[in-house]
């Protein structure tokens, strides 16, 4: 299988299946002497964790980071770090009946056609458990990038219909429910929405939003690597993702030029926008503002609700799926987003550093002293 690394100068590689004895990640092209801890790498990790709440899964993994490789007295040395995360309460048995059916909203069918050959336990690699590489990577992103001033949020913007306006944020009760939703009383509408939805054995989407801060300007390569293309790429490869949208996104398509332009101005000897319809984001290249993103989250395919489909021999049947299901996803999905986003900033950071001579001169032309 190819195509499980992303990134050219900080580049990442998740590996592992959901019912395998260990899920983890290698990350390359970290720079050297910055502060890291498993204890920093958990934070995030205790983000995305199943079990901690009636709408997740009830599996219960510590999801606990061992670091292998790449940190010496507490400090990056820039060579590769390496991250193991053992898989301890796989049920394994409990898709016995699954090994010849094809689940509605799944890969089972897709990776068969594709390598004659699937793990039925919980997806294998296509499995949510997959992530938790991600995130670990995407902690150490994080971090990078706080270095540089440059700071996420990410959040539960809409579960099903519960849509929480832009003008009712208040960041600060991200933390204070367990649905990240950064107003509680929408995350009470939402913990209502959910319990229905579960009660009929269904299952539901959302939004997750992500908002970065202190981005500088001109990050992101004009062409194929624009800014806005590589996070896109790098969140659509996020399972069950299946939109992505910056600024005012699909929007944007209903108005006017003049509505949609972001006219500049200049304050305090800067070039600002008056608004950001653009999300942060111009012609591919980071503009200064706010970088918004916006991702649209499938519902949960594993459902009680009973659903036609066909064996691996064609034979037509009906499939209910019972067992350790979460009825949303985008919860524990918000810090999957967070990651990835974190992943492909730090990787264009790294690109931008060769893209002018002064900011070479910068770097080379420093004395280096070394005692």
């Amino acid at each position: 299988m190819s195509g499980s690394s992303i990134g050219k100068l900080f580049s990442v590689t998740t590996w592992g299946e959901s019912h395998g004895s260990a899920v983890g990640v290698t990350i390359d092209g970290c720079p050297a002497n910055l502060l890291l801890s498993e204890s920093q790498i958990q934070q995030y990790l205790n983000r995305r964790r199943p079990g901690q709440s009636e709408f997740t899964t009830s599996r219960k993994e510590t999801d606990h980071a061992e670091l292998l490789s790449g940190v010496f007295q507490g400090k990056t040395t820039g060579t590769p770090l390496s991250f193991i995360i053992r898989n301890t309460d796989h049920h394994s048995k409990d898709y016995n009946e699954l090994s010849a059916v094809f689940r509605p909203g799944h890969g089972d069918y897709t990776y068969q056609a594709k390598y004659g050959i699937r793990d039925y336990r919980g997806g294998g690699r296509s499995s949510g458990r997959e992530t938790v590489g991600r995130v670990a990577a995407g902690a150490v992103a994080v971090l990078l990038l706080k270095e540089l001033g440059v700071t996420l949020t990410a959040f539960t913007k809409a579960i099903g219909p519960i849509d929480i306006p832009t003008e009712k944020y208040f960041f600060k009760e991200i933390s204070n429910n367990l649905l990240y939703m950064p107003n509680t009383d929408y995350a009470d509408k939402a913990k209502t929405y959910l319990q229905e939805v579960r009660q009929k054995g269904d299952s539901c989407g959302g939004v997750i939003e992500c908002i970065v801060e202190g981005m500088p300007t001109g990050v992101g390569e004009p062409v194929f690597d624009k800014l806005d293309a590589r996070l896109a790429a790098a969140v659509m490869s996020i399972g069950g993702v299946k939109s992505v949208e910056f600024g005012d996104g699909i929007k944007a398509a209903g108005s006017l030029g003049s509505q949609n332009n972001d006219q500049f101005t200049a304050r305090d000897n800067q070039i600002q926008k008056e608004s950001n319809h653009s999300g942060g984001v111009l012609a591919g290249i980071s503009d200064g503002s706010p970088l918004i993103v916006r991702v649209g989250v499938k519902p949960t395919p594993s459902i009680a609700v009973p659903q036609n489909t066909v064996t691996n021999e064609g034979k037509m049947c009906t499939l209910s799926t019972h067992g350790r299901h979460d009825p949303v996803i985008v919860p524990r999905a918000v810090v999957v987003v967070e990651a990835m986003v974190a992943i492909t900033l730090v990787d264009l950071l790294l690109q931008n550093m060769g893209s002018r001579l002064d900011y070479l001169k910068q770097i080379y032309h420093c004395s280096h002293n070394f005692f």
